[in-house]
């Protein structure tokens, strides 16, 4: 990358960048006008984009397939067109994403020699290596729930055990929680945190492998896990884990209840006698994929960070049909390419954002979050706690059923879960330049469509990094062959990106770096 020898005067206004002297008659330069840039973002070049990026050509870009490589490799190329560098070396813009697919392990249980049928009594979550064992007792444990003011494991020991736990939590009886004396659920109350805070304890106590009744989840999950094994060939695709992963297995009551008759009633810990052999053979093979990044320096403080995201994948071939993904998420896609261009041009001008820029486009978002659950977890690029914000795109080129009426909206989740002042710099951005209608229907964690926790923001909100979660919602065409990019409302992808960009502006260039007042804390 060149570099720009800069003069230090700075400007007071909100939206300014930093002044260069005028090397003719040293007089300072005048502010940055943001909208100069922001107005190189044109539907034009966004439909351009879009209708190769979402071409059949791209084989709907489904993880480690032929068509995700020909996307990567574009995206390579427009920033290369750009002249904006990458922040691993010169030709380098590909962070290698560790993944597997796993196929759904062969598991075989028997209960007091009673075959049980697998995706019917039971299922096997997780990713368990392959192993066999019987054991002539379980420990059950309640809820499986250890907390500084409650222990299901006060007085049993489970190494080497197989423990047998239920869902939820206990409460008083003024219906409050045990475990905080609060009604708001919390760690241990429900869903895949809860499933996994209670694995975590069990594992951590030596225990050999952890049935669950919950039977809550468990018809949905056989519905999607026969789903799983009958589309994905390859098996399904996750983060490669090292670790020997203790197995989990899932029950509904029937099968709980031949095991513990009075598992529903009775919380207290007690040994079983009960056979029980598990035998599982899991067949894993690598996958290769990767992350694209482009990188454009701060001029006053390079060592923070601004993300801007989207992901890059989408649903591949089924049934010899493309699912192009336009909206999704090609639309975050082009999107972000033009926000760089719009930096890129601002550079050449003399005015460099203040902090830097990383833009990320994250690969197996579809395949549960990867692409930026490796980068905030296994590798980051730059230090999360030098990371100011991420603002994510995915959707914003359509309009939703509840919005045929008013197409001037966009979704905006997260904004102010974290941070008060990014929800401001997005609001005065908005005021100052877009004038679009943002709608926080979304902007909740008990929304029961969980959107907050459902696009690749949420990676660097659980790290306590404030979040911007742009979006349109759901169509018709969502996960269909036929999100096409003719179906794109490209005035609206022009307006709601040139939003996501001044956002960006404002955050890079403001003279403190935003405020993490409402973290959360485990």
């Amino acid at each position: 990358m060149k570099k720009l020898i800069l003069g230090v005067t700075l400007s007071a206004l909100a939206f300014s960048c930093n002044s260069t002297k005028n090397s003719v008659d040293s007089k300072p330069k005048a502010p940055a006008d943001p909208t100069k840039y922001g107005n190189t973002i044109t539907s034009a070049e966004l439909k351009e984009m879009l209708y190769i990026y979402a071409s059949d050509e791209f084989e709907g870009r489904n993880t480690g397939e032929p068509g995700q490589k020909k996307a990567v490799e574009y995206l390579k190329q427009q920033y290369k067109n750009l002249e904006i560098p990458s922040p691993l070396s010169d030709d380098d813009y590909f962070q290698e994403v560790a993944l597997e697919a796993r196929k759904t392990p062969e598991v075989s249980i028997q209960l007091n020699n009673k075959n049980l049928l697998n995706l019917e009594d039971f299922l096997s979550i997780g990713s368990p290596t392959t192993q066999s064992f019987s054991v002539n007792d379980i420990v059950y444990a309640g809820y499986g729930i250890e907390a500084e003011n409650y222990s299901d494991y006060k007085n049993i020991d489970v190494k080497n055990k197989v423990v047998l736990i239920k869902a939820g939590e206990p409460k008083n009886e003024d219906g409050t929680y045990i475990t905080t004396g609060k009604t708001e659920n919390t760690t241990w109350s429900e869903g895949r945190r809860a499933r996994s805070a209670k694995k975590n304890v069990a594992s951590e106590k030596g225990a050999k492998a952890i049935i669950i009744l919950d039977d809550v989840t468990f018809p949905r999950y056989a519905a999607y896990y026969k789903r799983v094994s009958n589309s994905q060939s390859k098996g399904r695709i996750s983060l490669i884990n090292n670790d020997s992963d203790l197995p989990q297995f899932m029950v509904n009551s029937t099968i709980a209840k031949a095991i513990y008759e009075n598992i529903l009633e009775d919380d207290q810990a007690k040994t079983i006698n009960t056979s029980l052999s598990i035998d599982i053979k899991s067949e894993v093979t690598p996958v290769h994929s990767e992350n694209v990044v482009a990188f454009i320096k701060g001029t006053e403080k390079p060592d923070e960070i601004v993300v801007i995201s989207a992901h890059l994948d989408h649903e591949g071939i089924k049934d010899g049909k493309v699912y192009n993904g336009a909206d999704d998420d090609g639309s975050g896609t082009v999107a972000i390419l033009e926000i760089a261009e719009a930096f890129k041009t601002a550079v050449n001008d003399g005015y460099g954002p203040k902090r830097s820029i990383l833009f990320l486009h994250v690969t197996g978002e579809e395949k549960g979050l990867l692409g930026s659950k490796y980068y905030t977890d296994s590798d980051p690029i730059f230090p999360l706690e030098n990371t100011v914000a991420n603002l994510n795109i995915d959707m914003i080129g359509r309009v939703d059923e509840a919005h045929k009426d008013d197409r001037n909206y966009v979704y905006v989740i997260g904004s102010d879960m974290l941070s008060s002042e990014l929800d401001s710099a997005l609001q005065k951005a908005n005021n100052n330049y877009t004038k679009i209608n943002l709608d926080y229907k979304y902007n909740n964690e008990t929304d029961p469509n969980r959107f907050y926790y459902r696009s690749d923001h949420y990676n660097f909100a659980k790290n306590n990094i404030p979040v911007i979660f742009y979006y349109n919602g759901t169509h018709e065409d969502y996960h269909r062959p036929t999100d096409t990019p003719d179906k794109i409302e490209y005035d609206l992808l022009e307006n709601r990106t040139r939003l996501v960009f001044y956002t960006a502006w404002e955050v890079a260039n403001r003279e403190q770096r935003l405020i993490v007042d409402k973290a959360k804390k485990d």
